[in-house]
């Protein structure tokens, strides 16, 4: 039985990583899977995804996908999804229809909260639909669990902007929630 599936992790925790490990076990064992991420991520090139290791490899943009699968419905064993969060809530909804007609399971992987820590759309709608929901655990570097994206502009950790501002390790940090709330990015300003 297909599933709906939420993996959700704080930047660092090697989300995109684990997508592309398991896309590799698909792929040996001659399966056909579809790589894809939301049309906004474009931090990699227009049809890539990339880990904070090195590992790539080659996707697709979710509009194009569905429009296409829509379109003409063609047998997949799995689809996989990174970046999740910035999917739209109807695109979450037309996953959950694919798993539940088509029965193609659907593994998503993203971000639970944005900087603000308040729940993204789609990973509201995600954490609604999905069948198993699993987090991603990474740490603060205090070693407590990090929980929360903290944005930094000028090496200061700000709850100021749009919700969505694309950004790796320069605009981004895992905290615990204690180091966020005391403004507190890094062992030296403790």
């Amino acid at each position: 039985m297909a599933k709906l599936y939420f993996r959700y992790g704080a930047m660092g925790s090697s989300k995109t990583a684990n997508i592309l490990m398991v896309r590799y076990n698909y792929l040996e064992k001659g399966k056909k899977v579809a790589l894809l991420k939301p049309d906004i991520e474009n931090r990699d090139g227009k049809m890539k995804i990339k880990s904070r290791i090195g590992l790539e490899a080659e996707c697709e943009y979710v509009s194009v996908f569905l429009k296409r699968f829509f379109s003409s419905p063609y047998e997949l064993d799995a689809i996989l999804i990174d970046e999740a969060q910035f999917m739209s809530k109807e695109e979450v909804e037309k996953f959950a229809y694919i798993v539940d007609i088509f029965e193609i399971p659907v593994l998503c992987y993203g971000l639970r909260t944005d900087f603000q820590t308040k729940l993204f759309p789609a990973s509201k709608r995600l954490f609604e639909l999905a069948d198993v929901i699993e987090e991603i655990p990474t740490i603060c570097f205090c070693g407590k669990k990090a929980q929360v994206n903290a944005r930094v502009v000028d090496g200061k950790i700000t709850t100021q902007g749009e919700q969505v501002m694309m950004g790796g390790n320069e605009s981004y940090i895992s905290l615990c929630r204690k180091h966020y709330y005391r403004g507190i990015s890094k062992k030296s300003e403790e």
